[in-house]
């Protein structure tokens, strides 16, 4: 692996105007990277990833590479480009080790990050980073959102989250509150009562896109959101046809084979892939069949009615009358992307959100209502990991600079209030029992 890596390295021609660089959301200087690997400072190199991108050891596994760093490197352009993507995860992967760190002095003041997805945990990385206290708040048992729940353990294994909980989170004494929804029994209200200075909202996308078509609601169909959460939870058979043809539905695809699903096809409704060339080729690979050009009519208990499809001037595209065949299949998984939950902001005053329900920010992630942030596909739509860590980046600069102009929080004294000592507590716990 090390050589592998360094043979790759050794490829890099140090562009004085990297394109890399350019071609990153993020802007990971590479070509700096790659020079402290070469001079053997791997733990330097290491640093810098890490300072510029939280999540550099998932991005290094997930990003999509071939339309970034490695797409836009001058080697791609007649030959293999370097891959940096397999070089940050050897750098990340290792120089994690290293991060033993502990929280920085509190300056007094804390934060609230609801969602523990890419953005939120970006949020409260950066944040405590200056020394405030953080607290994110999650639906889940665990810390990583669609990174956990949406991406399949053979391209993100749970094992790097974990690390990243432990690195990040609890080395750093951010607390993670589990379980816990933002919007029933706690409001954003509450978290502005209990001292709180400013809120980010990063709750992602977990509401299902709809085909609104006849049979959507039978017992063996179900969404790519729900599947990829818990796949073994369903018996969808072996015959299985995904809907839609996008890296949600490539990660369904090839999740149903690996869990017993012996023919897997995906629905398209035109002849172009909106999957990325990279996650559709081991796809293939793996045996996953592709239909083109097909409307998604209606699900039948014994399969699916699809249509030929045509393209219109003005782009619609809309099902041939007449070109109906059933599909027979023993299982349907939806995969046509998701929406935003309305609960969060149905209990929350003064949150304005935009016909798509996603909310509606300023650049640096200002909502409607003072103190409350919010960034990640929460308000863009579903985007990509790396996308989410850079709009999060400035919008933890932009809560830093909201509370620094706050006054310091002031406690409520009540000098009236006796301490029970340690010892007092137990005695009074035996006396109970």
């Amino acid at each position: 692996m090390a050589l592998h890596v360094m043979e790759e390295a050794s490829r890099c021609l140090g562009c004085k105007k990297p394109r890399c660089q350019e071609g990153c959301p993020i802007h990971t200087n590479i070509p700096e990277v790659i020079r402290l690997l070469k001079a053997n400072r791997l733990n330097e190199a290491g640093w810098m990833l890490f300072e510029n991108n939280p999540l550099t050891t998932v991005c290094a596994l997930v990003c999509n590479h071939e339309k970034q760093c490695e797409g836009h490197c001058v080697r791609g352009i007649k030959d293999a480009p370097v891959h940096f993507s397999v070089i940050e995860s050897y750098i990340s992967s290792t120089y994690a080790n290293q991060m033993v760190k502990g929280p920085a002095p509190s300056n007094g003041r804390k934060a609230a990050v609801i969602g523990a997805g890419p953005a939120g945990i970006t949020i409260a990385i950066i944040l405590a980073r200056y020394g405030y206290r953080m607290t994110i708040f999650d639906s889940r048992d665990k810390i990583g959102g669609v990174l956990r729940y949406g991406i399949p353990d053979f391209r993100l294994p749970d094992s790097v989250l974990d690390d990243l909980a432990y690195r990040h989170l609890e080395l750093k004494g951010i607390q993670f509150r589990p379980n816990t929804y933002i919007g029933s029994a706690i409001t954003i209200d509450d978290l502005f009562r209990d001292g709180y200075q400013s809120v980010f909202v990063g709750a992602g996308l977990w509401k299902p896109r709809k085909l609104n078509i006849r049979g959507e609601s039978l017992g063996h169909v179900t969404y790519a959101i729900n599947y990829l959460a818990s796949p073994g939870a369903f018996r969808l058979g072996e015959r299985i046809m995904v809907i839609g043809t996008g890296n949600s539905a490539m990660d369904c695809a090839r999740t149903a084979i690996r869990h017993g699903a012996r023919f897997v096809s995906c629905v398209n409704l035109t002849d172009t892939l909106t999957a990325s060339q990279y996650e559709s080729s081991y796809a293939r690979l793996e045996g996953v069949d592709f239909i083109y050009n097909k409307c998604t009519m209606e699900i039948r208990e014994d399969g699916v009615i699809l249509a030929d499809s045509r393209t219109d001037a003005d782009g619609k595209i809309t099902p041939i009358p007449g070109t109906e065949k059933l599909y027979p299949c023993t299982g349907v998984i939806i995969a046509v992307s998701q929406g935003a939950e309305s609960n969060l902001v149905k209990s929350t005053r003064d949150i304005d959100t935009g016909r798509s329900g996603l909310l509606t920010v300023d650049e640096d992630g200002h909502t409607s209502r003072p103190g409350v942030f919010a960034a990640g596909d929460a308000t863009s739509g579903a985007r990509t990991v790396v996308e989410a860590v850079a709009n999060s980046k400035r919008v933890a600069e932009a809560m830093h600079a909201y509370m620094q102009a706050l006054p310091l929080p002031q406690t409520t004294d009540y000098p009236d209030a006796p301490t029970v000592t340690a010892v007092e507590a137990s005695a009074q716990a035996e006396q109970i029992i």
